[in-house]
């Protein structure tokens, strides 16, 4: 059974950045990967990114060029940098962990409790 426990959410206004973290354990961490998705009130979970086991990673077209992900296999940690905020990217951000990547939410076997992000215009 592997934890992910999401980090980092918060109020920033638009234009404007924010760094969840997801911090893993229970597996080797080095072994998984990881996607991150959103949800919004009333709407669908959306994919947002991924990065596979070996570092590549793969995004939506909704955040490809304004956020980044990336994992640090000695801290068990997976990261995604927000830049250039959009009132639209409000929602809770939850990271989830498969032995691969996937866009499909149900592909992905561990989940964490999600964290919110707001972002006011």
């Amino acid at each position: 059974q592997m934890q992910l426990v999401e980090s980092g959410g918060g109020l920033v206004e638009a234009g404007g950045s924010l760094r969840l973290s997801c911090t893993a354990s229970g597996h080797t961490f080095s072994s998984f990967a990881f996607s991150w998705f959103r949800q919004a009130p009333g709407k669908e979970r959306e994919f947002v990114g991924a990065v596979s086991a070996s570092g590549g990673t793969f995004y939506s077209d909704s955040v490809l060029g304004r956020f980044t992900i990336s994992r640090h296999n000695i801290k068990n940690t997976l990261y995604l940098q927000m830049n250039s905020l959009k009132p639209e990217d409000t929602a809770t951000y939850y990271c989830a962990a498969d032995l691969y990547p996937s866009r499909q939410a149900e592909r992905m076997e561990y989940w964490g409790q999600g964290t919110q992000v707001t972002v006011s215009s």
